[in-house]
């Protein structure tokens, strides 16, 4: 398999929230076996979809060969690692209850592809939703 871009958001409200984003992506950078390419500045944003502290945000981008499937488990991984204790909840009606965490890892995009499973969905489905990854997105696209 050839390398593709993949981009990442990352997110966090808990903790010392710069040093929980700095860990993240050494973590991401030790997993996939090279170092990030591109990341975005660091945004700071209200909580999305629950009420709590603010997140900062921002979005990387590596170039790697790994299979979706492998980045979602790393991400869960590092997640895990790094303190995240969240089971997915749900409203009466089917929208997704969220919560605070030491951090967040989502895949945004892999190349062009279109994966769509249980577990995994890219293009990240609600991305264009959210400013907090719109914005730093872009940021990376116009450095392309």
């Amino acid at each position: 398999m050839k390398p593709v871009s993949v981009y990442f958001s990352l997110g966090t409200n808990q903790g010392d929230r710069r040093a929980q984003i700095a860990e993240a992506l050494r973590r991401l950078d030790a997993a996939i076996g090279r170092p990030f390419e591109d990341c975005s500045s660091i945004v700071e944003s209200p909580a999305w979809g629950f009420e709590g502290p603010d997140f900062l945000n921002c979005v990387v981008r590596y170039r790697t060969a790994r299979r979706p499937e492998t980045l979602l488990r790393i991400c869960k991984r590092i997640e895990r690692a790094m303190g995240r204790r969240e089971s997915l909840e749900f409203t009466p009606d089917g929208r997704r209850i969220y919560h605070d965490r030491p951090i967040d890892i989502d895949i945004l995009l892999y190349g062009d592809a279109v994966v769509d499973t249980p577990d995994l969905k890219i293009p990240h489905p609600l991305m264009q939703q959210r400013d907090f990854i719109m914005g730093p997105l872009g940021e990376i696209f116009e450095q392309k």
